[in-house]
């Protein structure tokens, strides 16, 4: 059987490979379909084991699948998987692809090297969107929060459960992974525990070689294995992501995402007056953005691994294209066109590009998708006369004045532990309920964080009637106050939001209280405070 496979698969990449060396060698500037009779002849040859190895691979598969899973052993200690659902699941990656050693000959002598290790997860399956993050080490600025935050933003508790996202940590050092993951699950800890993220990572035996890579098509010697790595992983991604849910959208780590892009994408894919479509794009850069059939993933990682050393990802995908939809015997225009009938663009875009530095080292990448559309950067509102003032200085025309009249938002400069934020009413209000939104959509890091919101009755007797005594009911503060919300980390979500006990009614002041130095700057998209509070999260 092995044979078989061996013989079929160099047919594919020899046919392959053959094509683009006559293309470059007889002036077709590779954008034409090939119309010499001897291209012809290889197209033809190409398409006929690619039909021949579909069959036997569907043949193969199941009885590979049955070998693999009596001789697997359980004890394995190369990788830390759980126990449980998720180790079963993963012990069938490599049956996916069945192909797997032809292509990477180098995991014969590791039999667990197509395990992932999963640092973080619940083994959520059945939804309808899988996200796919790779991420790597970056000598310079990490995005990778700022793009989950981007991500999380504003996704209802029924998208959420909907919706897996797999941060795929491209390294095999277990101190930076590990690492990772202890990021994440102190930041999203709500998010990890409800199996809506994953941290995996590959087996410290997946990638092969580096140093023997030919370098090609001009690029050094360190872009040639960036791109060969790149391909690498996003076909071990996929591969996992198959068996998550129904479409996969694939992402990088440093992105922001519009408002609404899930339910967005869900409506789009459902309103399409046809399935014949390969991939649709909801972003015009490069990788990003790209939705696939999660039953279409092995087929499109195996070309990927086939040819992964010679050709950047974006442009095997585009070959892909061009093997399924162009006729060899038509012109460049046609195959454009029927090729187009097999990728579907949504405008505008739901995905923008926000890194400077590249995951490659030295490279900055400063392209934007000029389609994606204005984010709101806060929330417009109304709300009664009050007098402003804080401790933190404010960042261009970011004040908090523009933010408490809902025309901007708030963004202030390194808090440190005393700074507030206070407003004073010219008269006494009955306030039932307040909400800070902190953050947003391009910053949604900048939080603040073990900050406290704080109220002033009018009548002084009422905290010391809270406060005091042997059982007080609430903490006081200085100035009058009595702290009724104190966050040791960041706002939930972003967002401190309540009641405020009728007791202490009426009010003259709200502040917010910073109790600790911050290494991030604040920001605050919008604030609220009605006597008959209607405002949404």
């Amino acid at each position: 059987m092995r044979l078989i496979h061996i013989k079929l698969g160099c047919i594919l990449a020899c046919a392959f490979l053959s094509l683009t060396w006559f293309t470059a060698h007889n002036g077709n500037d590779g954008d034409e379909p090939p119309n010499h009779p001897v291209m012809i002849q290889l197209y033809e040859r190409l398409l006929a084991a690619e039909f021949k190895g579909e069959l036997l691979s569907r043949e193969l598969s199941s009885v590979l699948t049955s070998l693999r899973n009596l001789t697997i052993p359980n004890n394995s200690s190369s990788t830390n998987i759980p126990e449980g659902p998720i180790k079963r699941n993963l012990s069938l990656l490599s049956s996916r692809l069945p192909n797997a050693h032809l292509y990477l000959p180098h995991l014969r002598d590791h039999p667990d090297s197509l395990i992932p290790n999963v640092v973080l997860g619940q083994g959520r399956t059945g939804v309808s969107l899988v996200l796919g993050i790779p991420t790597v080490k970056r000598q310079k600025q990490s995005y990778l929060v700022s793009t989950l935050n981007s991500l999380l933003y504003d996704l209802s508790p029924s998208e959420r459960n909907d919706t897996v996202i797999i941060i795929f940590v491209a390294e095999t050092d277990a101190e930076y992974v590990n690492s990772v993951a202890e990021l994440l699950e102190k930041n999203f800890p709500k998010d990890v525990h409800s199996g809506l993220l994953e941290v995996v990572s590959p087996s410290q035996y997946f990638y092969p070689n580096f140093s023997r890579l030919r370098e090609t098509f001009g690029d050094s010697k360190e872009r040639v294995k960036w791109r060969t790595k790149q391909n690498l992983d996003y076909s071990f991604l996929m591969l996992y992501a198959e068996e998550k849910g129904t479409y996969y959208v694939q992402l990088e780590d440093d992105i922001v995402a519009n408002p609404g892009y899930s339910q967005t994408m869900k409506t789009y894919v459902r309103k399409l007056a046809t399935d014949d479509w390969m991939f649709l794009e909801f972003s015009q850069l490069g990788f990003i953005g790209k939705m696939f059939r999660a039953s279409d993933l092995p087929m499109i990682a195996e070309f990927f691994l086939m040819f992964y050393k010679d050709k950047p990802i974006d442009w095997l995908l585009d070959h892909i294209l061009w093997v399924k939809a162009c006729n060899p015997e038509k012109d460049a225009k046609d195959c454009n066109l029927q090729k187009g009938l097999l990728k579907l663009r949504y405008k505008p875009s739901l995905f923008q590009h926000v890194g400077l530095h590249s995951s490659l080292p030295g490279k900055l990448q400063k392209l934007k998708d000029k389609d994606f559309g204005k984010v709101p950067l806060f929330t417009t509102h109304t709300n009664p006369p009050a007098e402003l003032s804080s401790s933190l200085k404010h960042y261009q025309q970011h004040t908090l004045e523009r933010a408490y009249n809902g025309q901007d938002f708030f963004w202030g400069l390194t808090p440190t532990a005393k700074d507030f934020l206070l407003l004073s009413f010219p008269q006494p209000h009955t306030v039932t309920r307040y909400l800070f939104r902190s953050g947003n959509i391009e910053n949604n890091g900048d939080h603040f964080y073990n900050t406290t919101v704080e109220v002033l009755p009018s009548d002084s007797s009422v905290r010391d009637r809270l406060v005091g005594g042997q059982s007080p009911q609430y903490k006081g503060s200085y100035g009058g106050f009595i702290v009724i919300v104190m966050f040791v980390g960041c706002f939930v979500d972003g967002v401190a939001e309540g009641q405020i006990d009728a007791q202490m009614q009426p009010i003259s002041a709200l502040r917010l209280l910073v109790q600790s130095d911050s290494d991030m700057w604040v920001l605050l998209s919008e604030v609220r405070y009605l006597f008959n509070f209607k405002g949404k999260r």
